[in-house]
């Protein structure tokens, strides 16, 4: 509700709204850097389950035109962009932990992965007797000695059930732990939203169209977009004239662009 908000805010206030803004300078620390540069993110997720609420900072459109008027070596001066990308930088961290959560939450616990373990290398004891049995057999029969070899036949039958009972069992232990015990959930690696291997064509797309999702595909490609543009503008502009301030900041006028985010996811 985030956008609503606002402009129900300024619709409102009317004119006293229109003077403060007025007022205000670029560089003014009320002012969303954000949105001046890109979209806020608060204006991303309104009426879903991530809305962040209105931006506690101003979203002027008149800053927004003076800002995005500027040659680009004042905008590279004012830094706002390294701002923007350091916000995007906030929201799509936490975004990558609620991903890594629900993740852990989907995985198998260390109980069932030691039952998971325990059942495998029974079936797999059961199935080289199995094949030793088999194998005693032909030798019995060649020999003649009938009565042993269907001994030695009835002990493999009963090893077969049991190494069915035990595949069963491994199969139910899978259906109940895990993934598939979660409705064969898995997590979207670009918002976080759990979503169902069983989901039809229409409502996945209902999900990768939806505005949670897109906002955050939106936030993770300008994040990504951001050491590329800064890479082409250093190759395009000529060097400016050393003020002193150089130390301060990465190339191209920024300061220094820290990575981590994990990429658009999709």
């Amino acid at each position: 509700m985030a956008a609503e908000q606002r402009k129900l805010l300024e619709q409102l206030m009317g004119s006293s709204s229109t003077s403060r803004d007025a007022q205000l300078s670029l560089d003014d620390p009320k002012v969303c850097r954000s949105y001046l540069v890109g979209t806020c993110p608060h204006d991303l997720f309104t009426n879903t389950k991530q809305d962040f609420g209105p931006c506690p900072k101003v979203h002027s459109e008149g800053l927004k035109v003076e800002y995005e008027a500027l040659p680009e070596r004042e905008k590279q001066k004012h830094g706002f962009e390294y701002d923007y990308i350091r916000d995007l930088h906030k929201y799509i961290d936490d975004c990558n932990r609620r991903i890594d959560s629900a993740q852990k939450r989907l995985e198998k616990t260390p109980e069932e992965i030691r039952q998971t373990n325990d059942l495998l290398e029974a079936i797999a004891d059961i199935d080289e007797n199995i094949k030793c049995g088999i194998k005693e057999i032909e030798v019995y029969t060649k020999e003649g000695l009938v009565n042993i070899a269907l001994d030695e036949w009835h002990n493999c039958k009963v090893m077969a059930q049991l190494k069915g009972d035990k595949e069963r069992e491994l199969k139910a232990l899978s259906d109940t732990s895990g993934p598939s015990g979660h409705q064969k959930l898995q997590v979207c690696d670009v918002c976080g939203a759990y979503l169902s291997r069983l989901d039809n064509d229409r409502r996945l797309a209902d999900h990768f169209y939806g505005k949670m999702h897109l906002g955050y595909a939106q936030m993770r490609k300008a994040y990504d977009a951001f050491p590329r543009e800064m890479k082409n503008r250093a190759r395009q502009q000529p060097p400016a004239e050393d003020d002193g301030q150089r130390g301060s900041r990465g190339p191209g006028g920024y300061r220094g662009y820290r990575g981590g985010g994990r990429g658009h996811r999709g």
